[in-house]
């Protein structure tokens, strides 16, 4: 018999809402061309890998060494963990040492990795909204709950209502920036007064929760916005990332944990991870893509196409008379259904997929009345949904 948790959350109307659509879309573009449908529901980077990603790709493939596919260590290998150790070096601006890095499988990895690390039945993980729609979930693997808390008017981060929520069950603050689904970067006043939460709370009860960074985003910035450091600011920040979104690379599946080096519990919860990757099923990150993410972890990589799509998604949006939030990183734009629809997003995404746009809903992501549109696709694809979005915007609720 299937499982009772796993079947009430598999039947769940917002179960897996962004790869339901997905599939969807490939059943239209099916019958209709895919000219004719506008898929905006998956962030899947169309940008190919830059040249020394794939110069690293054939070079892998060329080395047939002895035991070259076997088992390494759960971290990982130490060439990769190095690299990224210097990594989070440059981006941190601390001195992170490899044993600070467990290689992992993609960022969701990572952070159910950590989670199965550091939670316990009941414990809380606070998550700013909105938020990535998958949170919910990893947080449920664990038995512990996901304490959603609304952010400001602008998406930035509301540290008043975070420390509020603190209690004696908070075993993290899981925060996304650049944010998915509205490309807001929390500023480093923002993260710096966060951080002082933490801290005046742990020093107050004894229990440090842990600041969790999702950084897949990282690097995808616009208008010289720049993410924030957290090493600098709290010895219990832990960043979980991936090379899907920055390197085009989702499918390989390959990704890290970096804990502050000054965390005071750093081998307890290094050993941890590791014993998650293993017992979770992962055993280690792909071995392949290891070697090849050590070598062009640094690789060139030029986002103006991106840039260029934001805008153009912008003016679709305003020639449709649709409100939004200005993204400042990453490749999705948060936008409003109209004012007649009042919060239902729900019934709003069903008269876009009337007029062939495919949308995740915002209330999968915490925000009901608002959609989210993934603009890493073709420009063409953008530019021909102007009529379709003008006219679904034009719709009445009935």
């Amino acid at each position: 018999m299937i499982a009772k948790t796993i079947k009430e959350t598999i039947s769940s109307p917002g179960a897996s809402a962004i790869r339901k659509m997905f599939e969807q879309g490939k059943i239209l573009k099916a019958k209709y061309g895919d000219d004719k449908v506008f898929d905006f529901s998956i962030g899947n980077p169309d940008l190919d890998p830059p040249e020394e990603v794939l110069n690293a790709i054939e070079e892998a493939a060329k080395d047939r060494s002895h035991m070259i596919h076997g088992y390494m260590s759960n971290a990982g290998y130490d060439e990769a963990r190095q690299a990224k150790a210097d990594k989070e070096t440059l981006e941190q601006g601390v001195k992170v040492p490899a044993d600070c890095v467990v290689m992992s499988c993609g960022a969701a990895g990572a952070i159910n990795s950590v989670f199965k690390t550091l939670l316990e039945e009941g414990d809380e993980v606070i998550v700013p909204s909105p938020f990535f729609v998958e949170y919910r979930n990893y947080a449920k693997n664990f038995k512990a709950k996901l304490i959603e808390v609304p952010t400001k008017a602008d998406f930035s981060l509301d540290v008043d209502a975070i420390k509020n929520a603190f209690n004696s069950k908070t075993a993290a603050v899981l925060i996304n920036s650049p944010n998915n689904p509205t490309g807001r970067i929390y500023p480093d006043s923002d993260i710096k007064a966060l951080c002082d939460a933490l801290k005046a709370f742990g020093d107050k009860t004894g229990r440090y929760p842990y600041l969790i960074c999702d950084e897949p985003y990282r690097a995808i910035t616009y208008d010289g916005k720049k993410v924030a450091t957290v090493f600098d600011k709290y010895d219990y920040a832990v960043i979980v990332t991936s090379f899907a979104k920055n390197l085009s690379v989702p499918g390989e599946r390959i990704g890290y944990v970096c804990l502050n080096p000054s965390c005071p519990e750093k081998a307890d919860f290094i050993g941890g991870v590791i014993f998650s990757t293993r017992v979770l099923g992962y055993v280690n990150a792909p071995g392949f893509f290891q070697r090849v993410i050590a070598k062009s972890w640094n690789a060139k990589c030029d986002y103006s196409a991106y840039t260029k799509r934001r805008n153009l998604v912008k003016d679709v949006l305003d020639n449709a008379g649709l409100k939004y939030a200005d993204p400042e990183g990453a490749f999705y734009i948060f936008a409003k259904v109209p004012d007649s629809w009042g919060d239902d997003d729900q019934g709003f995404i069903k008269v876009l997929e009337e007029n062939m746009i495919l949308c995740p809903a915002g209330s999968g992501f915490g925000m009901k009345g608002w959609f989210r549109i993934c603009y890493c696709v073709d420009e063409k694809s953008i530019i021909n949904s102007r009529d379709a979005f003008y006219k679904a915007a034009h719709t009445e609720k009935k």
